[in-house]
């Protein structure tokens, strides 16, 4: 065998296995460079200036030739001369697009001209330089707004509610609500019920809420209106709500039946979903009412039960203890001060000078006031300081208990008295 056919089958050898399949994963890039060789025409693209003045001269006339077929320039001609454009200065469009810098100088020296003094007078009054204007013509405007709004709620008030609604469709459809509100037992049929779910929608809430009867409602339905007006309403009606619906509703049960009915005990729970309104539509107008031990009793249950917030129950707190006494009053503050609130300083003050009215008064005390200022000792005896320590300690020998007063005296003097300068 010739060495020359050797040479030729060791160059067409394949390559190793590994390689090809290597190779075959990934593509391989091109070793064709291309050219492009651009002309010097190609470059000088831009168009020449007479050429651009021949091209507009001759679309020009395109322009026109098409106008005079068609007609239109005497339609513009009849317009121009129409009614519609009378008192509207003359102009040329071809003057304008020609020179267009100058036009507007035109239109600027025509615009200078026509501001007066008088209307100069009326700008320098909407923007005066000195603050004070400006600060009095901002109040002015207010007032004027103000008026106006006021005018506008005036007349949208006085108009009846009846038409606006149409009370003629609205009452069936309530009376008829009032007969199921009053044989309701069991189930999440009210809670479906859009239209009574509607009712703080309408400004006249109140008049469509009491034709639905609450005085015949079942303590069920009581409930599930509770549950339902509680997440609704905004607090201001949800408090109406209860004052002037469920408060009236849960006396009544008590002073008939001596407690509270299964449902309309949750229902007072359910109150709470809105602590404010709770304790302004329930607790105080019941605390101002001079209510029955037993009415304090269960209402002050369910406000050891539940879960309120501190700052609605110091509020309610100082609120009570403006009140004058009575034994109703003095369970519902022993019950907020049981929950052992982190209060402010400021409370803790109301709450002793509420206890500091009884040193003038020579009558005995009931058992009810002892126990309540027990508790506000063991539990704030760290809020006093050292002047209201000694008075409390003259407290208990104006108005003694033989089995109360001393354990009083006892977590007195084992407190730690606040430092005199901290009022918060």
């Amino acid at each position: 065998m010739d060495k020359s056919n050797k040479r030729d089958q060791k160059k067409k050898r394949h390559n190793p296995l590994y390689q090809q399949i290597t190779e075959d994963k990934f593509a391989k890039s091109s070793t064709r460079v291309k050219v492009r060789n651009r002309s010097k025409e190609d470059e000088n693209e831009a168009v020449d200036s007479k050429l651009t003045e021949k091209i507009i001269s001759e679309a020009r006339k395109q322009l026109e030739d098409v106008q005079e077929e068609v007609g239109l320039d005497s339609m513009c001609k009849q317009l121009q001369t129409s009614h519609l454009f009378e008192g509207l200065p003359d102009t040329n469009e071809d003057e304008e697009l020609e020179n267009p810098a100058a036009s507007n100088e035109e239109a600027d020296e025509k615009e200078e001209l026509e501001i007066t003094e008088e209307i100069k007078e009326a700008f320098n009054k909407f923007d005066p330089e000195d603050a004070e204007e400006k600060t009095k013509l901002a109040e002015a405007l207010k007032e004027n707004l103000t008026g106006k709004l006021t005018e506008i709620y005036t007349l949208y008030s006085d108009v009846d509610d009846s038409s606006l609604h149409k009370m003629d469709d609205i009452v069936p459809i309530y009376k008829d609500m009032a007969r199921l509100m009053s044989i309701y037992r069991s189930g999440r049929y009210i809670s479906t019920l859009e239209p009574f779910r509607a009712i703080p929608k309408f400004h006249n809430w109140e008049k469509i809420l009491f034709m639905t009867e609450p005085e015949n409602w079942t303590a069920a339905a009581m409930y599930e209106a509770v549950r339902i007006f509680s997440a609704i309403m905004k607090e201001d009606m949800a408090q109406r709500f209860y004052n002037i619906v469920l408060l009236p509703r849960l006396r009544d049960e008590i002073a008939q039946c001596k407690q509270l009915n299964h449902h309309l005990y949750r229902a007072l729970k359910r109150a709470i979903f809105q602590p404010c309104a709770f304790y302004r539509g329930i607790i105080i107008p019941l605390c101002e009412s001079q209510c029955t031990l037993r009415e304090a009793t269960i209402f002050g249950s369910v406000l050891a039960k539940c879960t309120i917030p501190m700052e609605d129950s110091a509020a309610a707190l100082v609120w009570i203890s403006r009140m004058p006494f009575n034994q109703a009053n003095c369970i519902i503050l022993r019950v907020l001060i049981e929950k052992k609130y982190a209060l402010p300083y400021k409370v803790g003050d109301y709450l002793v000078t509420y206890f500091l009215r009884f040193l003038d008064d020579k009558r005995p005390l009931p058992l009810i006031w002892h126990q309540c200022l027990l508790t506000f000792a063991q539990i704030y005896k760290n809020y006093l300081t050292a002047e209201q320590q000694q008075q409390l300690l003259k407290l208990l020998t104006v108005q003694p208990h033989k089995l109360v007063s001393p354990e009083v005296r006892k977590e007195l003097l084992s407190a730690t008295l606040r430092p005199p300068g901290i009022v918060v």
